[in-house]
């Protein structure tokens, strides 16, 4: 974890959370996803005629790679649906550090040492252990279909971190998998949407059309850094590092959706704060 990687998974981390924000302010859901689908797809068309062609060996991580980042858009679309932001973030995000901490070890035999195992644990038990708190239905009791949701989002955001984890690898090239990636992946919900509103699609994309595309453009730049880094460091501490969006999530909930931000989430700030120091803690 050199600072350049560190940085640059930093700078991952504010531009995930702020197209996230994008997405969620965006009512319909479809309509803010197949602009982002879409758009991150156009980049990528126009990006693969000038970098390298990924190798033979990355395709079907690729492949297995796209099937799961549409699964992973229909579950942060349901998710954004039925809870506040700052609370569906946060759970979503928290999640995946753990279960790709598990799954390197099983299948990319990367596993970590004490500090980071204690700062990947540290920064996720408190993150997400906060973000439960609050989240309540009718009742008082846990409105628990917002619950699974975010949980099922982030063990989706760790399963396709593992597999791109191991196909940048194989592909020679970073910037030849994500563009192939963003191509793959970003036809699938507009051609749904295509499917379902067909004449009334066009009309209802049009005047949030540079608000999607903003938000394209900075989801391809927060997963790009990230494949980067995915090639110079090990997957656990990078997915942890990343989930720093978590903070940044926070604060944007609070100042742009007026969402409340009380102690639990001050404390779920200074949990990651802890985890992200004894992760990147090297001796």
């Amino acid at each position: 974890m050199t600072p350049l990687v560190v940085a640059a998974v930093l700078i991952a981390a504010f531009t995930h959370a702020s197209w996230n924000a994008i997405a969620h302010h965006i009512k319909d859901q479809l309509v803010s996803f197949t602009l982002i689908s879409g758009g991150g797809a156009l980049i990528g068309l126009l990006a693969a005629g000038f970098v390298p062609f990924p190798a033979a060996e990355a395709w079907p991580y690729l492949t297995l790679s796209a099937a799961l980042h549409v699964g992973y858009m229909v579950l942060l679309m349901r998710s954004f649906s039925l809870g506040d932001f700052g609370q569906m973030y946060p759970i979503a995000r928290g999640t995946a550090p753990l279960a790709v901490t598990v799954l390197a070890a099983i299948f990319v035999d990367e596993w970590p040492g004490g500090w980071q195992l204690a700062g990947v644990a540290v920064a996720c038990a408190g993150l997400v252990g906060v973000a439960l708190w609050g989240i309540k239905g009718a009742g008082g009791r846990p409105h628990w279909p917002a619950l699974v949701a975010a949980l099922a989002t982030g063990l989706s955001i760790a399963a396709y971190t593992v597999v791109d984890g191991m196909g940048v690898r194989a592909s020679g090239s970073s910037l030849g998998y994500i563009a192939w990636l963003m191509i793959l992946e970003g036809l699938a919900i507009p051609a749904y949407a295509f499917y379902r509103r067909r004449a009334v699609l066009l009309p209802q994309l049009r005047p949030l059309a540079v608000r999607g595309l903003i938000g394209a453009a900075l989801s391809v730049t927060a997963y790009g850094l990230v494949l980067w880094a995915q090639t110079r460091a090990p997957l656990a501490p990078i997915a942890a590092l990343r989930e720093s969006s978590i903070i940044v999530g926070a604060a944007i909930g609070a100042l742009f959706f007026k969402e409340r931000f009380g102690a639990p989430r001050i404390a779920a700030a200074g949990l990651m704060v802890v985890g992200i120091g004894l992760m990147l803690h090297t001796s």
